[in-house]
Parts: structure tokens; sequence; C-alpha cells
């Protein structure tokens, strides 16, 4: 390490989703920055996320719509097949378009350095980078997370991948054998299905994602099995091994074997924080048991001077929680606006077809609550637009306090739930009571026009 200082104001470790923004509000504020990147500018959600991922799963759509033409009165009688190296040299544009759009933007700049390279921290102040010492009394941590490797008996003697090396496949995999049936395992899953491959999802749990209410895992299984994807459930005792220049998965290890055989492996069974190689013992700043960094309301670590944001804090695992991070830090230090995390209203989409909107709390945990509740429920056949679009499956459900009526949650299954979802969040924000909603015209034929209806056909909640 060189024993000359190089002094900032303002040093930026990462530049996922929060890194990026911040660095330019920083630079622009007058203070000299320093942003590092050690691999990928943009990060996760630009390079091997939520941008590569949703390019997969649109030309997926495609080859789905494709299949089902006729239903609609289009008649491919040529046939059509999938060529799955254009598929990934589209997706490959994209994404390039994307890091290219980030990495130029922060190399002109001005009063920013651009450094790529592994930051360490040498103590509370100093950022070891190369061959480089930095110095400042404000440093930001915006170093993402990366996919979880479970200790699973055999692994080491077999080639697998994780969602970031599934981004280089550039063929069809024969029958892909996914383990975890959350939001990662399920996207890829589908997406393969209908690019051509046999898919099995291997999940430990009684149902896939875990954290939603049941009837909208189980409506999720079934939109899966739809689509012939195999299924296995409560794998409780997991054991992988080569088997015919393929990949055998033996889930259960009490009584009889049950093996399931597939030509490729994903795992997809969660993720973890970069945080174990940045030095923070050095800084003396505290992580939690899992490896997040600890932060308080406005996302500053125990340590004055640094800030935590996106997923390294555990505080959000999701692109637009780690924007708001940067959002929030940005308003407490330079616009002085005391915005809090615990603002924040809960949101995220699984991105399947249909896809899976919540927001807010779940059944499981109004009822938990105790409070006193509304609930609404209906089917996306209620919907015109579905059955325009002969996509009827899914369905629609909002919690709302029976003493306040303010919104307390809801769960969207359907077509452009993603998007209906918003009209929900928005209200919620603003603090007003359901019947905003409920009062309000939509326009006819859209999904969101179910919304107003489904609020004014509320039931007691037991």
């Amino acid at each position: 390490m060189a024993n000359h200082i190089e002094k900032f104001d303002a040093i930026v470790i990462g530049t996922g989703q929060a890194g990026p923004a911040l660095a330019v509000r920083l630079a622009k504020s007058g203070r000299k920055t320093a942003i590092l990147e050690r691999k990928l500018f943009g990060g996760t959600c630009v390079n091997v996320g939520c941008v590569p991922t949703k390019t997969l799963i649109a030309s997926a759509r495609v080859a789905h719509l494709a299949r089902r033409a006729a239903d609609f009165g289009v008649m491919l009688d040529g046939g059509f097949h999938v060529d799955m190296k254009a598929v990934k040299a589209r997706k490959d544009g994209v994404v390039k378009q994307s890091n290219t759009g980030v990495t130029d933007w922060l190399k002109a700049t001005p009063n920013l350095t651009v450094i790529e390279g592994h930051g360490r921290f040498e103590s509370a102040t100093t950022v070891g980078v190369n061959d480089r010492l930095l110095e400042a009394n404000e440093i930001f941590i915006n170093v993402g997370a990366r996919a979880a490797v479970p200790e699973i008996s055999g692994l080491r003697e077999i080639e697998y991948f994780t969602n970031s090396n599934m981004m280089d496949v550039d063929f069809l995999p024969e029958h892909l054998v996914i383990v975890g049936g959350s939001y990662i395992g399920l996207e890829f899953a589908q997406a393969y299905r209908r690019f051509g491959s046999r898919v099995t999802v291997i999940e430990m749990g009684p149902r896939f994602i875990a954290r939603e209410d049941e009837a909208v895992s189980k409506a999720v299984e079934k939109i899966l099995e739809a689509e012939s994807i195999g299924i296995r459930l409560n794998a409780n005792c997991l054991a992988v091994s080569r088997k015919n220049n393929g990949v055998a998965v033996n889930v259960t290890c009490d009584g009889e074997t049950e093996e399931i055989v597939g030509s490729h492996l994903l795992l997809a069974v969660g993720r973890k924080p970069n945080t174990d190689d940045l030095g923070l013992d050095k800084a003396g700043v505290t992580v939690d048991a899992r490896g997040f960094i600890t932060v308080d309301d406005q996302l500053r670590t125990n340590i004055p001077g640094i800030w935590a944001m996106g997923d390294a804090n555990g505080r959000g695992a999701f692109t637009h929680t780690a924007y708001n991070d940067f959002e929030i830090v940005a308003a407490n230090l330079l616009d002085n606006d005391p915005r809090k995390v615990s603002d924040r209203i809960l949101t995220y989409a699984l991105f399947i077809d249909p896809p899976l909107a919540r927001v807010g709390m779940t059944e499981r945990e109004v009822r938990a609550s105790g409070r006193k509740a509304l609930i609404g429920r209906m089917n996306m056949a209620r919907v015109g637009r579905a059955h325009e679009r002969s996509e009827t499956q899914g369905m629609m459900s909002v919690l709302v306090d029976a003493e306040t009526k303010k919104i307390l949650g809801a769960a969207l299954l359907g077509i452009e739930a993603d998007e209906a979802i918003h009209a929900i969040i928005d209200v919620m924000y603003a603090d007003k009571p359901y019947t905003v909603i409920q009062r309000a015209v939509h326009i006819h034929p859209t999904v969101s026009e179910l919304i107003p209806t489904l609020l004014g056909d509320l039931k007691e909640f037991v």
C-alpha cells in the first residue's frame, strides 16, 4: 500500500443502484468525491439481476405467445424456434447499454474520480484500493450482495449455475433443475420452460415463496404447473452427484432415496452481502450475524461518517429500495430533509407471467397483529382485459384497517398486476382511506378498474 494519502471529501464504495446517484450528488455539492468499483459498473441489477433477467423473461413471453398464436386466430404455418444465442445477444445488448450508461455518466461528472479496484477499509477514514490509499471524512458503502451457495453434499464435485453465471448461457438446457422455490428460481423456471427446456423446481419448504400467504403460494404453484414445470416440495435433505453427463439431485435422506436427474443445476436459494472482504473490522463497523451492516433509520452505521446503502445493509433487497436508500442519505445530508427508512412501505414483485405484486402487510401479518380488518378478494377472471387477452389466471386481495379505513396491504396476482399495484401504493403513501380509490373512476378496459370494485365489496377479515 502506498504511503501517500490521497485526500477526498467523500468516498463511495460500489456502483450499484445507490452509489452512482449519490456520488454525482456529492460531487455537484462541491465535495471532492471518489467512487470505487471492483468489477461491473451498475452492480447486480444492471449486469446479472433485474435488467438481464427481465430481458430474458420478455423473450420467453414472446415464445409463449407464439405457441398460443392460433388461440388468437394468428397462424404460424411455418412454425418457429427459439435461437438461444440470439436471445443471449439481445440480453447482452440491453445490459451493455445500461452498463455503459452508468460508466460514462460517472466518468463525465466533474469533481468525481472513478477508480476501478477492490476497496477495503484501512481505518474509519481511510480506504485502500489497488496501490492507493484514500482518505475522507464521509464514506458510503454500496457493495450489494451475491448468490448464496448452500452446504449441499456433493456440490463441490459438480458444476452448477447461480443467477450470475446463468447469464452466460447461450444454449437450451435439456432439463434444468432449480433448487429454490422463491423469486429468482421461479422466474428462471418459467422463462426456461418457455424457451423449451424441461424444468423441475426443488423447494425444501412445504410451499413456494414462503413469505407470502398460502393462497398466493398455491396460486403461483398452479400457474407454473399449468406450464408443465415439475415441482418437488418438502425436499428435506439434499445431495447432488454427477450422472449421465448431467446432475442427480437426491431430495430425501430418510428411507427410500428419491432422485431427480437433470442436465444442468441452478442454485437459487437466497443472497448474502458482499461485506466479508471490506475490512469493516478495521473501521469498527458493526455487522449482524448474517454479515449485513447494521444501520439506523437514516442509514448511518455505528461509526460517525460511514453510511451503508443497498442490499448490504439488510434493510431491503430490491433495486427500488437501494435507490430509495440513496434518496434518504442525500435528503438528510444535502437537503436538510429528515427522511427515514421507516417511512418506506414494503413493496415488490415476482416477475413470473402473470406477475405477483405485493405491498404492505400479508394476511398472516394482519391476523397476527390482532387488529380488526376488512378484506376484499376477487379473481382476475372478473377483469375485462384479462378475458380479451385470454390471461385470466390469478386473483386480487386487499386488506383494510376496519377502524381507520387505511389500506394495510394488498396482493395482486395477474396480468399487469405489477403496474396496477401502484394505484394502491400511492394511496398508502398519501395516508388516505381506501375510499379515495373506491370512489375513483378508472379507465375501462384496464386491470386497474377492478380495484375500486374490489374495495367496494369488503368483508370482515377473520
